[in-house]
């Protein structure tokens, strides 16, 4: 029976391999028949890395076909309805607030006479850096059945573990997503509808509220559709407030009763909402037009806060203290505590080898694969490679568990030598954050006239020389910039590290959620403080790209 299977392996291999040379076969065919052909290796390498990011999407929807109706009879029954319920209330609760909180703070810090607006506008990013689950061991400690409160008040002044706990802790870490996006647009405003407005008889709030606002709604909806693809795809802050949401269920399905097949059909339910919610995105654009004429652009008006100034100021100030001073203050009075007591020894530096063992080579390749993929989108612009950056882009919105189901079955058929190793962390990883490195990327090489790559491809230069030896030298800035990104990101992800590591791998995102959960908070503090600080360098270039 080996021989067998040994002998029926190869056939399948090299029918998979015939199909995927065709298909780039008749890709590039297209590109002859307009006179304008790349070299193969670009649509080659782009459907590979396309093929590479849709695996967890088809794996988990042909698990989950597998799995029977009896499967999904006795889950539906049992978990999916809660499931949902808490999973939607929870999304819907802070998409909500995230998307008030982060417009009425871009509103202030951009549009009016707040004072300090300028350190505010730096300090109101600063919680993307922050992981979620860090700063929900911030607010256990302050917070929770036996935090700091507790031993002032008596008892803890609300359940943290809950509906509310879980909302409060997710809103002031995410509520950038619309703060950012926001503030960007604000500042692109031109000030000639708002005088328009008042000119017909409205006040200044009047044009604010009826003209600005309405004209922002698409950088409102892009930055509520980023906070809830990050809301459902959120593991470890749910996590430690002990909230059952998709992710976490799909987890335990696979740490506690090493049910993959279960784990695929919650899998695919969290999939199908992930994919509504872009589509809802797709649908509501398409319905409406905001355009600017920008021939006659005028920097917007500053509008004079007046009694509202004080209680503004308190309004923002709270937010700053709920977001950064009092998570940074409860981090670094216990990661004090834990360097007395020894944390940062030989173990902690052999977690934070592991970190860069497999952040770095994700950021690395990620720089490496973003370049030629978005080269021939930018360059060679077809249906081929429209659907290929879409597929990729695909993956950014997936949760961590979802891509280690995919990561799993990818490495154990087709790459058995590195399973259970590093490695596939590392592909997690890239599949997670690759379109990070490919937004950079494509910013730096919008800068570059194509005339250049016609120049240089007229003297018989190869493709693949004017790519790496003429552009990439051009917007290695650019290139640099979301390897840092991802490099930031790969450090701090929590539920992918968690289903792939080895045995014995540790990393500082895996070592914070371990001691957190066993109520070490000292030995926690540590790791999570340095990986804030560390997020601090890319936050800066993100604040210099908006």
């Amino acid at each position: 029976m080996k021989d067998n299977g040994c002998n029926c392996s190869p056939p399948v291999r090299h029918g998979e391999a015939r199909i995927f040379v065709r298909a780039v076969t008749r890709f590039r065919a297209a590109y002859l028949r307009r006179g304008n052909a790349p070299s193969p290796e670009l649509p080659l390498l782009t459907l590979a890395v396309a093929a590479m990011m849709a695996s967890p999407v088809v794996y988990v929807a042909v698990r989950a076909a597998e799995a029977g109706g009896e499967r999904w009879l006795r889950l539906w029954n049992a978990r999916i309805p809660q499931l949902l319920w808490s999973t939607l209330s929870l999304t819907a609760w802070v998409a909500a607030l995230a998307t008030v909180l982060g417009t009425a703070l871009a509103l202030l810090v951009e549009r009016t006479d707040l004072p300090g607006h300028r350190y505010w506008r730096w300090l109101l990013a600063v919680p993307l850096v922050m992981p979620p689950y860090v700063g929900a061991l911030a607010y256990i400690i302050m917070l929770g059945p036996t935090g700091w409160a507790r031993d002032v008040l008596g008892r803890p002044p609300f359940p943290l573990y809950s509906l509310g706990g879980t909302v409060l802790v997710l809103t002031v870490f995410t509520y950038p997503y619309v703060y950012l996006t926001v503030a960007s647009a604000l500042r692109r405003f031109n000030r000639n509808y708002e005088e328009a407005a008042v000119s017909c008889g409205f006040t200044t709030f009047q044009a604010l509220f009826k003209v600005v606002v309405p004209l922002l709604r698409p950088a409102i909806g892009a930055g509520a559709i980023l906070v809830i693809l990050y809301v459902l795809s959120d593991f470890g802050a749910v996590a430690m407030l002990r909230y059952d949401t998709f992710t976490r269920a799909v987890y335990f399905q696979m740490t506690g009763r090493f049910d993959r097949a279960g784990a695929a059909v919650l899998s695919s339910i969290l999939i199908a909402i992930t994919l509504a919610v872009l589509w809802l995105e797709v649908w509501t654009r398409r319905r409406g037009r905001y355009y600017q004429t920008v021939g006659t652009y005028r920097e917007p008006l500053v509008i004079p806060l007046g009694k509202l100034k004080l209680p503004a100021l308190l309004f923002v100030l709270v937010v700053v203290a709920l977001s950064i001073l009092l998570p940074l203050a409860v981090l670094s009075v216990w990661a004090a505590d834990g360097i007395a007591r020894g944390v940062l020894d030989a173990r902690f530096v052999g977690y934070a080898t592991n970190s860069l063992k497999v952040a770095l080579p994700a950021s690395l390749l990620a720089m490496a694969l973003a370049l030629p993929v978005v080269y021939l989108k930018s360059r060679y612009p077809s249906k081929f490679s429209a659907a290929a950056d879409r597929i990729i882009f695909a993956g950014y919105a997936l949760p961590g568990v979802i891509v280690a189901l995919g990561i799993i079955f990818l490495f154990n058929r087709y790459l058995p030598w590195l399973y259970a190793t590093p490695g596939m962390i590392t592909a997690a990883y890239l599949i997670r954050f690759l379109p990070q490195s490919m937004q950079a990327s494509e910013a730096a090489l919008a800068q570059v006239s194509p005339r250049l790559d016609e120049a240089a491809r007229g003297l018989g230069t190869p493709t693949g020389r004017v790519l790496w030896g003429v552009i990439l030298p051009l917007i290695l800035p650019g290139v640099l910039a979301g390897g840092a990104l991802v490099f930031v990101s790969a450090l701090k992800e929590l539920p992918a590290t968690l289903l792939l590591r080895p045995a014995g791998f540790d990393t500082l995102a895996v070592r914070v959620w371990l001691q957190a959960h066993e109520g070490f908070y000292a030995e926690a503090s540590v790791p999570a403080l340095l990986m804030v600080l560390v997020s601090l360098l890319p936050l800066k270039l993100l604040l210099d790209k908006y």
